[in-house]
């Protein structure tokens, strides 16, 4: 197969029909900016289906919502008081009250049918109909009522405390636009347009594997030299919040036979494969020679971050494998970094702006080779937004996570960074256990 060339570092690798990247020296460590768009040139968006409004939170528009109607559908009052016309009370004041007629009520869902005639008020309910000649509301406690008529003492300008129809949305009005993710407030519109439905791409069907002969599932009894299993359930639940289905999701033993029978079988039904493990260079990892036996195509291996130096990428066929480091934290933050934003892209989500900037509250050490993605909490403060470390940063210190609010990027030339220094910082708070 015929290799793409790549433009220098920082330009932008581009995908044509029938064309993959090369295999990339396992010594060229590839910035994780770079590879993150080297990730998205290689995932398509997935097809789309009809959602249930109910089934839909989470899910991401696969077309644009216009409106076919005014919301609201009529003007209604917003505020329970009386319908008025507002030349009758046009000299309301005090010294000179206007009494009304109250001749009927317009409820909610139940509008009067009588047209307001001079002299006259109708009672009216917060979100019923305006009556026909009526133009204005008073509200209930400027007026006092009895026996049968309502007085005023001050004027009412035409439109006051009526909201008009379309005043929210206009027939023909794009209200939601395809790629976004739909949350409580986008349902709740959905619903004011009367829709039902809603066209929704496909939620991208994942298989995952983690290797390791030490691995014991939590339940299990512990044993000399093992550890527990806690990227099938990290990485499986970030898959989920991303949108995803976990298909499919198995612990393979460090055996070149068995991870390649495993790998095969990931790759039926599933639109994108996650393996944790067996990515780097010992005696016992055997995903990278696996993937190239069933016919993957390599795009890059070794990116220039810590934690996650060993991170592979590759696609089989126009499906998306990613091959994560063991350590956990590592597998946690280059599945957040490179594999989060690859399932938004299948389902058609708008690009999200994250990188924000923070002021950092301790001084970090770091030497110039790799960018460091450190877990930190965030603060408010008055003179801005705060980071400081959640604790000890070493890959396996899956606790470092606990707390944390973002990452914060540590650029790849930098040196050691002083306290009160202004850093990158990527939120995490859409991974807090809601859809996106």
């Amino acid at each position: 197969m015929p290799a793409e060339q790549l433009e220098p570092l920082g330009g932008s690798a581009r995908r044509q029909s029938g064309i993959t990247v090369t295999a990339m020296s396992a010594r060229e460590l590839v910035e994780i900016e770079r590879a993150r768009r080297m990730v998205l040139e290689h995932v398509d968006q997935l097809s789309a289906t009809e959602i249930e409004l109910n089934d839909a939170l989470g899910r991401i528009l696969a077309e644009d919502v216009v409106s076919e109607q005014p919301v609201p559908e009529f003007d209604n009052s917003a505020m329970d008081g009386f319908a008025v016309r507002s030349a009758d009370l046009a000299a309301a004041d005090d010294d000179a009250p206007v009494t009304l007629a109250v001749v009927g009520e317009s409820r909610a869902g139940k509008p009067s049918d009588r047209e307001l005639r001079a002299g006259e008020a109708i009672g009216i309910s917060t979100g019923a109909m305006l009556p026909r000649g009526a133009d204005a509301v008073v509200r209930i406690e400027s007026v006092i009522a009895r026996d049968g008529v309502v007085e005023v003492r001050a004027s009412t300008p035409r439109g006051c405390q009526v909201r008009r129809a379309g005043e929210d949305v206009e027939p023909g009005e794009r209200v939601l636009a395809g790629g976004t993710a739909l949350g409580p407030a986008e349902l709740g519109v959905l619903a004011s347009l009367g829709r039902a439905t809603v066209l929704c791409s496909r939620r991208p069907r994942i298989s995952l594997r983690v290797t390791g002969d030490e691995l014991i599932s939590p339940g299990d009894p512990t044993r000399p030299g093992g550890v527990r299993d806690t990227s099938t359930y990290a990485l499986g639940a970030l898959a989920r919040i991303a949108g995803a289905e976990v298909v499919s999701s198995e612990v393979v033993p460090d055996d070149p036979g068995r991870t390649k029978l495993a790998l095969e079988a990931a790759f039926e039904g599933s639109d994108a494969v996650v393996v944790c493990g067996g990515v780097s260079v010992g005696r016992h990892d055997h995903v990278k020679a696996a993937l190239r036996s069933l016919g993957a195509q390599e795009v890059f291996w070794g990116v220039a971050l810590k934690p996650g130096r060993p991170t592979w990428f590759g696609t089989l066929g126009e499906r998306p494998v990613f091959g994560l480091p063991g350590n956990p934290v590592s597998a946690i933050v280059t599945f957040i970094l490179l594999a989060l934003p690859a399932l938004r892209r299948m389902q058609g989500a708008a690009p999200l702006e994250r990188r924000w900037s923070a002021i950092l509250d301790r001084d970090y050490e770091k030497a110039p080779g790799r960018a460091h993605a450190v877990r930190c909490r965030l603060r408010a403060l008055e003179d801005g937004l705060h980071v400081e470390p959640t604790g000890a940063q070493g890959s396996h210190v899956l606790t470092s996570m606990l707390g944390a609010d973002v990452l914060a990027i540590i650029p790849t030339d930098a040196a050691s960074v002083r306290a009160g220094e202004r850093v990158a910082i990527e939120p995490l708070n859409l991974l807090q256990g809601a859809p996106i």
